[in-house]
């Protein structure tokens, strides 16, 4: 008799430990899911906001250009000027790159360790 229970309560034990690892599986994948999709939704977003920005920023910098090229009555040291800032500012940003990737760590840490 009681082996038949101690059997039993084996059996038991055997269908939650499956049920278990079914469930913790399925969370698994939903969860991978979930940050797979944050992940993607971000990059489309910023890629998205970065082309606007970039056609906006061609069209203002080929005014500056053509504003200073207008009162400085040269034509290319407009452009010239302008190019000379867009090197500086890639300077500043290949000098501060290490300082740029803290954020970029915490807002997709924020995704993946995000209890639910």
């Amino acid at each position: 008799m009681a082996f038949e229970e101690f059997k039993e309560d084996l059996m038991g034990a055997e269908a939650d430990m499956r049920s278990y690892v079914e469930t913790s599986d399925e969370y698994l994948r939903l969860r991978i899911f979930k940050v797979l999709m944050l992940f993607v939704t971000s990059i489309a977003q910023s890629l998205l906001i970065g082309i606007g920005s970039v056609f906006a920023l061609l069209f203002l910098s080929f005014a500056a250009c053509l504003a200073i090229s207008e009162s400085l009555d040269s034509y290319y040291s407009g452009f010239i000027l302008v190019g000379i800032f867009y090197v500086l500012v890639g300077i500043l940003f290949y000098v501060f790159r290490k300082k740029l990737n803290a954020p970029i760590l915490k807002k997709f840490s924020k995704y993946y360790f995000e209890q639910s």
